[in-house]
């Protein structure tokens, strides 16, 4: 894991413990479809596991790309974003919620939001 990755997690931590975060895939995409019916207008940055199924990364991809959201894909698998949010199980995507976390975190990727 690189510098880049290591402050990405402590801002994903830090999302998580204010309840900022949608963890799994499904959520994600309902997260998504609710903030874009409500038309918040937030911006939000969607973390995906390196090793999600070929299905599962055209679903995150299709969503992300149809509600405007930026999407980075992480050099770690899903237990490893699982440990990092404090989950035991596996996770394949994350949605930082919180406008200024997600601007920090795409700030690390070169990401504009």
């Amino acid at each position: 894991m690189n510098e880049i990755e290591k402050k990405a997690l402590g801002l994903l931590g830090f999302a998580v413990r204010a309840r900022a975060a949608a963890i799994g895939v499904p959520l994600v995409c309902e997260t998504l479809k609710k903030a874009h019916n409500g038309a918040k207008n937030k911006r939000y940055i969607v973390l995906e596991a390196a090793d999600t199924s070929p299905n599962t990364h055209k679903r995150i991809t299709d969503r992300t790309a149809y509600y405007g959201v930026p999407l980075q894909r992480l050099c770690m698998n899903a237990a490893a974003l699982g440990a990092a949010v404090g989950k035991t199980a596996p996770v394949g995507a994350v949605a930082v919620l919180d406008e200024n976390l997600a601007a920090a975190i795409a700030a690390l990727y070169h990401i504009s939001l």
